[in-house]
């Protein structure tokens, strides 16, 4: 059986998915509805939730961060650059994110609409 510290935990976790779904929301509608850049996939709440954990978490905190490097996702992540460096990759190359240099340093930004 679940304790009731446990069943906080999960409440408050589950409460922690839903504020960060529905900021996802208000940015997709208060957005406005500019063409997709090259044809590119959007990153959309539903695409979001079917991206595994890893690049679930990557992609949201760019999306609350707007523009950043892979070094300024992972302070907040607490994982190594060069592991968000590869997640951001990878959502670059499935469509979602946009990757750009400025000087040495590569910024990463989420497509929208």
């Amino acid at each position: 059986m679940v304790s009731e510290v446990e069943m906080n935990n999960i409440l408050v976790a589950l409460n922690e998915i839903n504020d960060k779904i529905d900021r996802l929301l208000f940015q997709q509608d208060s957005s406005s509805h500019a063409s997709q850049e090259d044809g590119l996939d959007e990153l959309d709440v539903m695409t979001l939730l079917s991206l595994p954990d890893h690049l679930r978490t990557t992609a949201t905190v760019l999306f609350e961060m707007g523009t950043a490097t892979a070094a300024q996702i992972s302070e907040k992540t607490s994982k190594e650059r060069a592991v968000e460096s590869n997640y951001l990759n990878q959502l670059v190359r499935m469509g979602h994110v946009h990757k750009y240099r400025n000087g040495r340093k590569v910024f990463f930004t989420i497509l929208s609409t």
